[in-house]
């Protein structure tokens, strides 16, 4: 492979890392406390939840697709895991439910989205009312708590001193890394968010590619719902909060198009460190939580516009 076809290939990513890079020389340049073994770890840690649910979305947006309901179902999820391990069941079956409650709710958006032809951004909006109504229905708005001293391991636990959600979110994406480059489902999500017609016609079953591009986005809030749920040791029924914009917000920036067909695991992976770095360094720098959110708003717009000129270039 030529430097140029390398470049035409990757340089979408290669200029994310690089603006990672920049971002943490910045910081690094304006407090002393950034660039510290403690901080990196804790921005790792605080990174992995959001990484991991913007590995699943970043499947379904290649479909040209887009999934609502992250956030909800994060809730959803851990408040019925935390039930069932305050109910004394042990870990391995809540661990089942709050995969299972993720699982079964991204497999009904895909069905509402593959078999009963609703757009996306609707079937996706209506799970998450439904799914956020569920969970404080389900608690009757209080958080649970009274969970085994195990499932802290998920959270404060370490393998090798490197943090049990950073393992998880390193071995998910690992996953996700081949599932996309190796498997059918990866090469049929392209294809069915570069032309999906084209898709059907060649015989390639597309709502059920489409059905499980939704399901494992499901389970994967649902994972970041146990990561949640051991961190703060109880499950609230309106955690997630503003998750799925997160989760957009790092695969965009990583070079996932909007319009489908593109996109990169390891730049979704990218863009959720750099938003989990801007995070951090606002905090660093003492800088007031209003203004955060118009910076990582603004940093929001910048990489939709530079995704749609690209776009528009390419073609």
């Amino acid at each position: 492979m030529s430097v140029r076809s390398f470049l035409l290939r990757h340089g979408r990513q290669l200029g994310t890392l690089l603006g990672l890079v920049l971002l943490g020389a910045v910081l690094t340049a304006r407090t002393p406390y950034f660039l510290t073994l403690s901080n990196l770890l804790n921005v790792a840690q605080q990174t992995a939840i959001n990484a991991i649910i913007a590995a699943g979305m970043t499947f379904v947006i290649i479909t040209a697709g887009i999934d609502l309901s992250v956030g909800s179902i994060v809730a959803f999820a851990g408040v019925v895991l935390g039930s069932v391990l305050a109910a004394g069941h042990p870990l391995s079956a809540g661990l089942a439910a709050g995969l299972g409650v993720g699982l079964f709710c991204g497999l009904a958006n895909g069905l509402l989205i593959a078999y009963g032809r609703l757009p996306p951004f609707i079937a996706t909006l209506g799970m998450m009312s439904v799914a956020r109504g569920a969970a404080l229905l389900y608690t009757g708005g209080r958080p649970v708590s009274g969970f085994p001293d195990n499932f802290r391991f998920l959270a404060t636990g370490q393998v090798l001193h490197i943090p049990m959600p950073v393992v998880l979110m390193a071995g998910v994406y690992g996953a996700a890394h081949f599932l996309l480059g190796r498997t059918k489902l990866g090469r049929y999500a392209y294809a069915i968010g570069g032309n999906e017609q084209a898709t059907r016609l060649s015989g390639v079953n597309v709502r059920r590619y489409k059905t499980l591009v939704y399901g494992l986005s499901g389970a994967l809030s649902g994972l970041a719902a146990v990561i949640l749920t051991a961190r703060l040791d109880s499950a609230q029924p309106i955690a997630g909060i503003m998750y799925e914009l997160d989760a957009i917000a790092a695969a965009v920036i990583g070079g996932t198009s909007l319009m489908g067909g593109e996109g990169k695991i390891c730049g979704t992976l990218i863009g959720a460190l750099i938003m989990g770095v801007l995070r951090n360094g606002l905090n660093l720098l003492d800088v007031s939580s209003y203004i955060q959110q118009i910076v990582i708003g603004s940093v929001i717009i910048v990489a939709v516009f530079l995704d749609m000129a690209l776009k528009k270039r390419h073609n």
